[in-house]
């Protein structure tokens, strides 16, 4: 395989326009939730489809500077408006009623099956259903970690995926303030069943499954969608270096600039682990054909 590479691709290290060379690799992965496709005082949050008013905004023709902007919006009288941000969205919207996939038992983990973008739900009726994202409110993303940290019940190190999870479990009445932080909300669908059973991973941009420790999200205004890319990092929270071909087959609403990439780690409790402790410093290569013009 590296003699192949090293014979028909040109391996062009990405930079910042300012030059920088050292960017940021976070982790991914398919969690498992608990839910069913009926509502009950157990399983009472709402995993949600594509409401039927949220548009799509397409002004590229006219603003071009607009083209790699995500616009969603609704119509409001005359006049189209941002799309609910995420407080709204959980105050129960009309608009949603009906559009309820499945309900989980645990806000916690809803909230970051939307950043995961996919995920597996055991239902209490039987059998497991894999849901993939579908699409997102167009407001920001904006990290509850980071909100901890402003607000001192967080340290800059210890503000992994499991101190927000365990800091919800121990403060359950303040939950739902702190998620509203976070104005981002993604809609997801379904995974047909023939297509769920016969997929190893969860389906990325691109629409093949991910595979462990070999796919990453990346920004695909930098970094072309299905190219092969030469991953230089280190093991969450240790120097161990993680030096890998992986393939750009995702994207995700926080990935932007040519530096900034999310690895996949698959499915599970250590995957989740591996995932929620990852932020290390991360250089990228992309890989192009030799016969190909080069990228820009």
């Amino acid at each position: 395989m590296r003699t192949f590479f090293e014979r028909h691709f040109t391996a062009y290290q990405a930079l910042t326009p300012e030059g920088k060379d050292a960017g940021l690799a976070t982790g991914y992965y398919e969690p498992l939730l608990n839910g069913s496709r009926i509502r009950s005082e157990q399983y009472r949050y709402p995993l949600y489809a594509p409401p039927d008013d949220l548009l799509t905004i397409d002004l590229v023709e006219l603003y071009p500077e607009l083209k790699d902007k995500r616009l969603r919006g609704r119509v409001e009288g005359k006049r189209v408006v941002p799309y609910w941000p995420r407080s709204e969205i959980e105050a129960g919207r009309p608009a949603l009623t009906g559009k309820e996939l499945v309900f989980v038992d645990d806000a916690v983990e809803a909230f970051f099956l939307q950043i995961q973008g996919s995920g597996r739900v055991r239902l209490a009726e039987g059998g497991v259903m894999r849901i993939g994202y579908a699409d997102q409110n167009g407001q920001p993303f904006r990290s509850v970690a980071r909100v901890l940290i402003e607000r001192g019940e967080l340290s800059p190190d210890g503000a992994s995926m499991q101190a927000i999870k365990e800091w919800g479990r121990r403060h359950p009445e303040a939950l739902p303030e702190l998620l509203d932080q976070n104005p981002s909300y993604v809609f997801f669908r379904e995974v047909t069943p023939d297509t769920a059973a016969t997929i190893d991973g969860p389906l990325g941009t691109l629409g093949v499954p991910l595979a462990a420790g070999r796919a990453i999200a990346v920004d695909p205004r930098s970094i072309p969608l299905g190219a092969p890319v030469f991953l230089a990092t280190t093991w969450p929270l240790s120097t161990r270096p993680l030096n890998r071909l992986v393939l750009a087959q995702d994207t995700g609403g926080a990935i932007r600039g040519p530096l900034r990439v999310d690895f996949f780690w698959g499915f599970g409790d250590d995957a989740a682990r591996q995932a929620g402790r990852m932020k290390q410093a991360a250089r990228l290569w992309l890989l192009w054909p030799k016969d190909a013009p080069p990228p820009s």
